[in-house]
């Protein structure tokens, strides 16, 4: 800043005056976190000032980018990460129930924008893709027949199939099952309603449509340096113009979300508010095969999800994935872990070391005691050669050959690591909300799911930061035209779950089978699996944070 101001000869009090600009909101990021709020905020209140910053040359650069993740609508059809085994081995499908949910709400949420003219063409960003589960073994097949038969008591997986029938499974995923071996033990779950989503495509939409109102600014290739409260409780942000020398000019906002993905934790703690002394962070990147064979790409269409292998955490959980860009199938089959001190893929090597404080030093090095699987998973994925990504894709794709994949280095993601009473520092999943007692500033931490359910994640940000205003007529009547669910639950509601359903997928143009007509209750087995043979006791693991980027 002093180079700056020596450079206009002015004093720091002409500066500010000269260069001080006030909104009402400011956003910083130009992800699929900060659109959507954006989005809901310009049709809440259209007459608020928002100010968008974003540090690239382009919005939906980082791990919004549709190259940058596998596009998965996360709705746990197909994640087995999200069912863990408890100790008696009963299956847990809350978490499951939770993720589904959420996902129904951005389905809404990208209707509404759809049928308002704020989306275009369903078909650019989401596509119908059938969503499976698949695995083998004696002690899997179990794991996954317990699985279904949870997930039935919910009426948000009806319509899901089980089999372990080779060839009916063959019919599903024909390139998973040729060159198999016919006496390896296999299941697999299937469900047409799953989705592939571009969620870059999502963002740069979303973000064309915030332009066209005069109270939307968006400043690209500026980068915030520092956040500092005012006495009125409203913020400073001082924002470089990185095309412009890195000249420094100061944003005040009356509200604050920082949405910068794996950067969001360093800018939060420039903010001095005590709630991020509570966390920390761990970087985690992905890498992913890619064929754009036609061959290949076209005789499968599956998002098919595995299990992660025995002594692996489920992290590693692989996938072999149909996406659609621009109306073009390519298949993708990953993630293979990698490990960088940057938390974002345009980062800096020295992120995780600057955003090491005394007040997460110790949750961190606690966390890395007591994770030494995850320690021993990353240094073995780190390790991996060509010859060993290409054995882990022959598991899933048996006919595979070498030559018809590319590697392809996908986005940074930063776990949460957070303060715990007990056990000093855990490492958590999924994303989390932080935000000041006064709800001026707020940020969001964490990954996967994410992107999927940027719309409930957002919409819980706003009754947290916005709570009066979410209470008011005005704004309770908006959210219900936005999201036609919004206060219910769905799970449970047969009725509803169809009404919803039927209505995104009749605008967001999805497949849409109707499910089979038997009460879910008593849904049949399929293919009995075998009873568990002696020590049926089983010791519930903990989950950590997945990649499933």
């Amino acid at each position: 800043m002093i180079l700056c101001l020596n450079a206009m000869a002015l004093t720091p009090r002409a500066f500010a005056a000269e260069e001080e600009k006030s909104v009402d909101v400011l956003l910083i990021g130009g992800g699929i976190m900060s659109a959507t709020l954006g989005t809901y905020l310009q049709e809440l209140e259209p007459n608020w000032s928002i100010n968008m910053v974003e540090r690239l040359d382009g919005v939906a650069e980082e791990s919004s980018n549709g190259w940058n993740n596998a596009g998965t609508g996360h709705s746990a059809l197909a994640e087995m990460n999200y069912t863990p085994e408890k100790a008696d081995g009963s299956i847990d499908i809350s978490k499951a129930v939770e993720v589904n949910e959420g996902f129904q709400i951005s389905r809404q949420f990208w209707s509404y924008q759809v049928e308002n003219g704020v989306l275009h063409n369903p078909r650019s960003f989401i596509n119908s893709v059938p969503h499976m589960s698949f695995v083998w073994g004696d002690e899997n097949v179990d794991f996954l027949h317990k699985r279904y038969l949870a997930l039935q008591k919910s009426t948000l997986f009806r319509g899901m199939e089980y089999s372990q029938d080779p060839t009916k499974i063959k019919e599903w995923i024909p390139l998973v099952m040729e060159g198999r071996d016919p006496n390896q033990k296999i299941a697999a779950t299937r469900i047409p309603i799953g989705t592939d989503v571009n969620f870059g495509e999502i963002t740069h939409q979303l973000v064309a449509s915030l332009q066209k109102n005069q109270n939307f600014s968006l400043s690209l290739g500026h980068e915030v340096r520092d956040i500092k409260r005012n006495p009125d409780n409203s913020w400073n942000v001082t924002v470089a113009d990185l095309k412009n020398n890195g000249k420094e000019s100061v944003v005040k906002a009356k509200f604050v979300f920082i949405g910068a993905g794996g950067a969001s934790l360093t800018l939060l703690q420039k903010s001095g508010i005590p709630e991020a002394d509570n966390y920390g962070g761990f970087p985690v990147g992905g890498q992913f095969l890619v064929t754009e064979n036609p061959e290949i790409v076209n005789r499968h269409l599956a998002k098919v999800y595995g299990k992660a292998s025995v002594g692996a955490p489920p992290m590693s959980v692989p996938h072999l994935d149909t996406r659609v860009f621009n109306g073009k199938r390519v298949l993708l089959f990953g993630p293979f872990a990698t490990f960088s001190s940057k938390f974002l893929k345009n980062g800096s090597l020295w992120d995780l070391f600057g955003s090491v404080n005394f007040s997460n030093i110790g949750p961190m090095t606690d966390v890395g005691i007591d994770n030494f699987d995850l320690v021993k998973y990353l240094i073995s994925q780190v390790m991996l050669s060509d010859n060993d990504r290409y054995e882990a894709l022959k598991e899933y794709f048996p006919g595979a050959k070498k030559e018809d994949w590319r590697l392809w280095t996908a986005g940074q993601r930063v776990q949460i690591i957070k303060k715990d009473p007990k056990e000093g520092g855990v490492l958590r999943l999924g994303t989390e909300v932080v935000s000041s007692k006064d709800g001026s500033i707020a940020a969001l931490l964490g990954a996967s799911p994410g992107a999927s359910t940027a719309a409930p994640i957002m919409l819980h940000l706003m009754e947290t930061v916005f709570k009066d205003k979410v209470a008011t007529p005005e704004w309770q009547t908006k959210l219900k035209q936005i999201i036609p669910s919004y206060g219910t639950q769905l799970n449970g509601n047969v009725e509803a779950t169809e009404k919803e359903l039927g209505y995104t997928s009749r605008v967001l143009q999805l497949d849409n089978p109707t499910p089979a007509a038997q009460p879910a209750e008593q849904a049949p087995a399929a293919e009995a699996a075998p009873a568990p043979q002696g020590n049926t006791e089983k010791k519930e693991q903990k989950q950590p944070a997945d990649i499933a980027l």
